[in-house]
Parts: C-alpha cells; structure tokens; sequence
C-alpha cells in the first residue's frame, strides 16, 4: 500500500519538525546560559582580584602593662588565609602564645603576645604574598585610667 498524506502522518512529520526546532532552540538557549554563566564567573573572580588587592592588613602593637605588649593582626581573611592555621604558625614562629580573638566591629584577628610587629611584618609580606603597600604597622597605647 503506498503511503498517502494522511491526517496522522501529516501529524507525525509536524511533531518531529518542532521537536527538532526545540532541540536546537534549546542548543542556543543552553550555549546562551553557558557563555552568561562564564562570563558571571569570570567577572566575580576579577571582583575577588579586585577586593584582595585593595584588602588592608592591619599589624598594631598595643601596650598591656607598662613593658608589655601584644601585636594584633587583622585583615589576612581577605588574602585567603585561614587565621587558626596562621596564628598556630605565628606561636611555633615566636616562640609565644597566639590567638584568633573576634573584634567589637565584627571581625576576628590575631593577638601574638609580645612585640612582634616587625617580624610579623615580613612573614606576611614573605610568607604569605600580601604587597607591602598594603600592609600597615600602628602602635597603639592604652589610655591611663583618669
């Protein structure tokens, strides 16, 4: 029996017509949602390149007692360093105690019994790879009592 144009092959031949335009829609949409997704990723990572170049380490020694001091390290989250596992290398380096304490604005740093700055100052532009442009050292004294 040859085939004639029925109403169903007609049917069928229309179905897979649009089921083949779908696919490829569907190719263009998804090489759409790819390049989008790329180009979100690539422009979050120069954000992240952005902010860690503009991140501030903060290095201050404040004063305890009258010959004591502790140095305080803040700002190394942003490079990308875990803070326990630095403040565990600043106690073995030292030969001190060290600790992640939080601060009142929100944040956590480090508080290395004894005045460190300076060698603390170079491990972190050594060691950790933070420009020296961007790491400041502040000496801070505590207010006598009135």
């Amino acid at each position: 029996m040859p085939r004639s144009n029925s109403p169903l092959t007609l049917f069928a031949e229309a179905v897979a017509a649009v089921l083949s335009t779908l696919s490829v829609d569907a190719q263009k949409r998804a090489a759409k949602d790819s390049q989008k997704k790329e180009a979100k990723a690539a422009a979050a990572e120069a954000k992240a390149a952005e902010t860690k170049a503009q991140a501030q380490v903060l290095i201050k020694r404040v004063e305890r007692n009258k010959r004591k001091y502790v140095t305080a390290v803040s700002g190394l989250e942003a490079h990308g360093l875990d803070l326990k596992k630095v403040a565990k290398d600043f106690g073995k380096k030292f030969a001190t105690g060290s600790s992640v304490t939080k601060t009142a604005s929100g944040g956590e740093e480090i508080v290395v019994q004894g005045d460190n700055s300076d060698e603390i100052f170079d491990w972190v532009v050594d060691v950790a790879g933070v420009p020296e442009a961007n790491v400041d050292c502040i000496e801070d004294k505590k207010k006598k009592g009135a």
